[in-house]
């Protein structure tokens, strides 16, 4: 068993290992604004819990298995769709605007459930599944309420690079009917918002291969297909490649 406390200045959080499990609880500061870099520093009215529990079941012998719960509770200053939506089509806003209803003391909480599965010595995949309420505004991160996920990965051993890592994964979000509401009214949030919504669920097909190069050196090529992006059937699909350069000290 291993305990371990550890925090900075913008989080604490306490970790504790057993052989086939662990759990694991953090704290953390909020943004002032949804998705801000500024945080607020008065954790009475501003704050972040999480929960995480993993479990490693003997389910197959000789080949690890991973089962993590993950759990969160956001508080802090945020919007409500609903009354954004009703004082819009009431008339008392001229837009559908989530600032104006932003109120302190609000929380956001969702759930993730992830398993991993080795499948060999060099293979392994894994499936994901989250969900969070979508009544309140999202506020760090990105804007999904919904998402399922699936994949999997395969070490670099067969080709003599034992170090390299290639994977392929699928993915499907979506938003709740509130949030869905405010943006097809015209509404704007930290990342979505157009001035129309013509709803979809949002696809994306990603794959990537990591590199060793040296010593605390690796780099990343990564591909992904997004079908309609921002959950818009008029958007996309599109194509993001990208690199990315990875340095350990």
């Amino acid at each position: 068993m291993q305990p371990i406390l550890a925090g900075t200045r913008t989080e604490r959080f306490v970790d504790y290992e057993d052989r086939n499990w662990g759990i694991r609880f953090g704290e953390a500061l909020m943004p002032k604004v949804a998705n801000g870099i500024n945080l607020d520093w008065n954790v009475h009215r501003a704050h972040a819990e999480n929960l995480e529990i993993q479990v490693q079941p003997s389910i197959w012998r000789a080949h690890k298995t991973t089962v993590r719960l993950l759990s969160y509770v956001n508080h802090a200053n945020m919007g409500s769709y609903r009354e954004a939506i009703d004082a819009f089509v009431e008339g008392r806003d001229p837009e559908p605007t989530i600032e104006a209803h932003r109120r302190q003391g609000r929380k956001k909480y969702g759930f993730l459930l992830n398993g991993e599965q080795q499948l060999t010595e060099f293979v392994q995949i894994y499936a994901r599944a989250g969900w969070n309420e979508g009544r309140h505004e999202s506020f760090a991160y990105t804007e999904v309420n919904q998402s399922v996920s699936f994949g999997g990965a395969i070490l670099g051993n067969r080709w003599h690079r034992p170090l390299d890592k290639g994977g392929i994964a699928a993915t499907i979000n979506a938003i709740s009917g509130d949030h869905r509401g405010f943006l097809q009214l015209g509404g704007k949030g930290f990342l979505l918002g157009d001035g129309t919504l013509n709803y979809s669920l949002e696809k994306i097909m990603e794959t990537y291969y990591t590199a060793h190069l040296a010593r605390g050196i690796s780099a990343s090529i990564d591909f992904q297909h997004i079908s309609h992006p921002g959950y818009n059937r008029d958007r996309g699909p599109v194509f993001v490649p990208s690199l990315r350069l990875h340095l350990e000290f």
